[in-house]
């Protein structure tokens, strides 16, 4: 059977065929205004009773949006059962205000923190820290879980794949938990990366990032900033929606759901929603998938 023809049979499966449960989690990004913020709570609270395995708030670069992501952290440890995994990026720190934060959030009953490099400042080419240097230290701190990123179609920064696994399994051996990757809608790469890293002695679980689409002109220009290709029958669908937003999201969870259920035929059992704070389409894809309160 060639690839095309075992995707349409895979994409032939219904619901039904998932005859086990499912681990979700879900992401977040700090609002930055009010209107943001309600936006995000509403999301949360629509979201808390779907019971995810945790859920992640992004952080930027700069003092700011450390504050706002810390905010949020603490809001959901003091007003949820969730398990809060707030990002950390080591390219705009020292590891003094690395190890002060580290142990602020131990302090506050955070025990889950998603460890990354971050995106290089204008004018800096090349960074002082890695992402495995923060996993490192995160460990020297406390015994945080510890999740990094994973990169099926590889890093923009990346001179090939191979560069990826070494740099995946650096952190995995520093004490990475897990790997959340990079959204994506080919399989194929996906599965191929998760075959590579076996081979290669990466033994955690690589998480697919499932992002579901409502915007497609959107996602093709972040797409092309973070190296994901989009497939020629993604634009095919979304044709003529531009003024539809009630049809693309019914597109963009469809897709999403086959995702899902492509993945689950091959094996995974966690998934990793990237929400965009917006609960509507996370909800009814967990919901048809059979992950209900």
């Amino acid at each position: 059977m060639n690839a095309k023809a075992r995707q349409l049979e895979l994409l032939n499966r219904t619901v039904r065929d998932l005859d086990r449960d499912l681990n979700v989690s879900f992401e977040f990004f700090p609002p930055n205004s009010a209107a943001m913020e309600q936006t995000l709570w509403q999301s949360v609270e629509r979201l808390a009773p779907l019971n995810p395995s945790f859920v992640s708030v992004t952080y930027g670069a700069g003092s700011g949006t450390r504050d706002r992501t810390h905010s949020v952290i603490k809001r959901i440890q003091a007003q949820t059962d969730l398990q809060a995994a707030p990002h950390l990026t080591c390219i705009d720190a020292s590891t003094e205000q690395l190890i002060d934060i580290a142990k602020d959030y131990w302090h506050s009953g955070v025990r889950h923190i998603v460890a990354l490099r971050g995106d290089l400042p204008d004018g800096q080419s090349k960074p002082s820290m890695f992402a495995n240097d923060l996993v490192s230290l995160l460990k020297q701190v406390a015994d945080f879980e510890i999740s990094v990123a994973a990169y099926p179609e590889t890093h923009p920064e990346s001179p090939n794949a191979q560069f990826d696994l070494v740099n995946l399994k650096r952190k995995v051996d520093a004490g990475a938990t897990r790997a959340i990757s990079q959204f994506f809608f080919d399989m194929d790469a996906f599965l191929r990366f998760r075959d590579r890293c076996v081979a290669v002695g990466i033994d955690v679980d690589i998480v697919p990032g499932i992002l579901p689409v409502s915007n497609f002109a959107t996602l093709k220009r972040f797409a092309a900033l973070t190296n994901v290709s989009v497939p020629d029958w993604m634009g095919q669908l979304y044709e003529g929606l531009d003024d539809d937003p009630t049809t693309r999201n019914l597109v963009g969870a469809n897709i999403a759901m086959e995702q899902v259920k492509i993945l689950c035929s091959e094996g995974v059992n966690d998934f990793h929603f990237y929400t965009l704070n917006r609960s509507e389409l996370t909800y009814a894809i967990c919901h048809t998938l059979g992950v209900r309160p």
